[in-house]
């Protein structure tokens, strides 16, 4: 049985690793480590959670023993392809390097340059970064990268997959030819290959488990839903509580950003322990975030693609999709959150009938068939065809006769009924009234309005306003409505003064 003192690591690595509980290495880290600390270029490809930080953290802390960095010139580059993830490989080294004096910077978004610049005036053992920060230290005169040693490009096919390519290759540029260059990845795509391959020389290729590929110890289930938010919002909660027993915590991840807010606000008004992670939010609150999930003060994280990625968050008992991943590898990545270091998880995933491209190429990519939780597609009856008819229909731009002659009627009938109806018959209200508002205004009537700012003899109307107000408090008290598109009953003035025709 290997164990990390036959991988050849210095004893102050040693030392740290049994301090953190490791006594044997995982098939990668037994793979990776040895050629790297021979300082042979590594392809590493493993499943998402079974120790691929470690597996260049460990030789890393082990080369970087002797000799020190000078001031702005870093010793070695780790690229990560989000802050998350960077932050994690600084965690990283912070508990396996605590018998080491290295300097490590950290230079991600959402942090003051003024901070990062201190930190590289001291000089940097270990540098991690993402491509875009890094790039605007060195526009700004503040990095010379001509004394890096090792190279790490962390997550190889997200990282060529997600438009870095170019800032890839200027920052190789930057670097000596002579470096080692290390890439991890739980994924590998024949194109991405050759792309990795312009960075690597001789690579040792170590492969502990078909490329995209998911752990045996995830249970993984397809959910049939309607295609409607409110609708998908509903199965979910259902299948939350139908498995509440078993959730430890979960994260829920959507295609969207808006869509996560959306969801967050949704489950928060219903009573859940929920918190949201997306890429537009700051860096304090998404670090807040993530501490909090992994503290256990909230028990469901919905989340983007941003949380996707190598997260180490040991014990996430469950994964739910609440949207079918575009991309296939996402899918791989996403039920890697949980089922991690021989844990057992389960990973539900919510399937419409307009997702069923997307599930034929993930099911393609893993070469397994999901099973079916509690029915298929073709149990949810006609209410779902009609729905995906009439949602071509829209795609379309097309509308039939009889629903356009309806359009007014609705419209009309929606302003009495909101108060007396049910939530999701009031939802269905809302939504008629998003669509129609717009449209039920002739162009030479808009034309023809004059800007109420303008008139200076108008005076508010209460009644008009105790309406718009009801209103408002409509959409805020039913957050499973879709959200409004357009302006509403405001409309720009700028929109409603005609020009002078000429001639």
């Amino acid at each position: 049985m290997t164990t990390f003192a036959d991988l050849g690591l210095s004893q102050k690595v040693l030392s740290a690793v049994t301090d953190a509980g490791y006594t044997q290495p995982t098939p990668i880290q037994a793979g990776a480590i040895p050629p790297a600390l021979q300082r042979r270029d590594i392809c590493g490809i493993a499943q998402t959670g079974t120790g691929k930080t470690a597996s260049f953290v460990l030789p890393m802390l082990t080369l970087l023993e002797t000799g020190r960095a000078r001031a702005r010139m870093p010793r070695t580059l780790i690229l990560e392809p989000t802050r998350e993830l960077a932050a994690q490989v600084a965690e990283n080294f912070d508990k396996y390097g605590k018998n080491h004096r290295l300097n490590v910077a950290l230079l991600i978004g959402g942090v003051s340059f003024e901070d990062q610049n201190k930190k590289l005036e001291r000089g940097a053992d270990v540098l991690i970064c993402t491509p875009g920060r890094l790039l605007d230290h060195c526009e700004r005169g503040k990095l010379l990268m001509t004394g890096v040693e090792i190279l790490v490009i962390d997550e190889a096919d997200r990282m060529l997959d997600m438009g870095f390519i170019p800032d890839i290759e200027r920052i190789a540029k930057m670097i000596p030819f002579t470096r080692q260059t290390l890439f991890f990845s739980a994924t590998m795509p024949p194109e991405i290959q050759k792309l990795a391959d312009k960075f690597l020389q001789n690579p040792e290729r170590i492969e502990v488990a078909k490329p995209s590929s998911t752990a045996i110890t995830v249970s993984q289930r397809l959910v049939a839903s309607h295609h409607k938010d409110y609708e998908k919002r509903a199965a979910l909660r259902d299948l939350i509580r139908a498995e509440e027993a078993d959730i430890k915590n979960a994260i829920i991840f959507c295609n969207r950003k808006k869509d996560v807010a959306d969801l967050f606000r949704s489950l928060e008004r219903h009573g859940f322990s929920v918190g949201a992670l997306h890429g537009d939010m700051d860096q304090r609150s998404r670090t807040a975030m993530l501490a909090n999930f992994k503290d256990g003060n909230i028990k469901l994280l919905v989340a983007s693609d941003v949380a996707a990625r190598g997260l180490d968050i040991p014990d996430v008992s469950h994964v739910f999709n609440f949207d079918v991943p575009i991309h296939a590898e996402d899918y791989v990545h996403r039920i890697g959150r949980t089922g991690r270091a021989g844990r057992s998880g389960r990973a539900f995933m919510l399937v419409t009938r307009s997702d069923a491209k997307h599930l034929d190429a993930i099911e393609k990519l893993i070469v397994k068939k999901i099973e079916w939780h509690a029915g298929d597609l073709s149990e949810l009856g006609p209410a779902a065809e009609s729905h995906d008819d009439g949602k071509r229909r829209n795609e379309r731009g097309g509308r039939s006769r009889s629903e356009r002659g309806d359009r007014g009627d609705s419209r009309r009938s929606s302003s009495h009924k909101t108060d007396t109806k049910t939530e999701e018959n009031s939802v269905v209200v809302i939504e008629e009234t998003a669509q129609t508002g717009a449209d039920s205004v002739k162009p030479e009537r808009r034309a023809d309005r004059k800007p109420q700012q303008g008139n200076r003899n108008s005076r508010p109307n209460p009644a008009n306003d105790d309406h718009r107000e009801q209103r408002r408090r409509h959409y805020r008290d039913h957050d499973d409505g879709p959200t409004p598109i357009g302006f509403g009953d405001e409309i720009p003035a700028f929109m409603l003064i005609v020009a002078n025709a000429k001639g």
